[in-house]
């Protein structure tokens, strides 16, 4: 896990600690991005980092899944499971996954490592989805209909045949 950017922090990396990382917050591991206001990191006894706690307006993350396409997710709070791959987000959090669809709902579960997600609403009691259609691949064209060739037209003189060939004249006849 790597601290692109924080404007401050407090703490150390001991084993069963937390570090706190505050603003503009801009943690990165391959192709997973995380941003937000406030960073709680959580090492544990190997002094690895095993959560991360994001606040922010929104708490935002991203990542490439194995076929490249892009997974978002943005909420008020983001809670990570390093070991695990796990992304609980909530409050106002909606997931969008590249060329799938999305989900909105208070809670959603993204796990990193499979791309499945689960959902919970208590506002309204609802989670919202889209699922977006399986792309179609593109039609084969199929050739335009050739025109018969036209009838040889009328208006169209025809060249004159050519000259016969003349013989030659044999020498001394003349």
């Amino acid at each position: 896990m790597n601290v692109e950017h924080a404007d401050s922090f407090e703490g150390f990396n001991a084993p069963n600690s937390i570090t706190t990382l505050h603003g503009h917050v801009l943690l990165t591991q391959g192709t997973l991005k995380i941003t937000g206001d406030l960073a709680k990191i959580h090492f544990d006894a190997d002094q690895n980092v095993s959560r991360i706690e994001i606040t922010g307006t929104p708490a935002h993350i991203q990542q490439l899944d194995d076929s490249g396409n892009l997974m978002t997710g943005d909420a008020a709070k983001l809670d990570y499971d390093n070991n695990h791959g796990i992304a609980v987000l909530t409050g106002n959090a909606v997931i969008k996954q590249q060329g799938r669809g999305e989900a909105h709902g208070d809670t959603l579960t993204y796990n990193t490592e499979t791309s499945q997600m689960s959902g919970s609403s208590g506002s309204d009691g609802l989670v919202h989805m889209t699922f977006l259609p399986k792309p179609r691949s593109a039609p084969v064209p199929t050739p335009a209909p050739q025109s018969k060739p036209a009838a040889a037209s009328t208006a169209t003189p025809a060249a004159p045949p050519a000259p016969a060939a003349s013989s030659p004249t044999p020498q001394g006849h003349r």
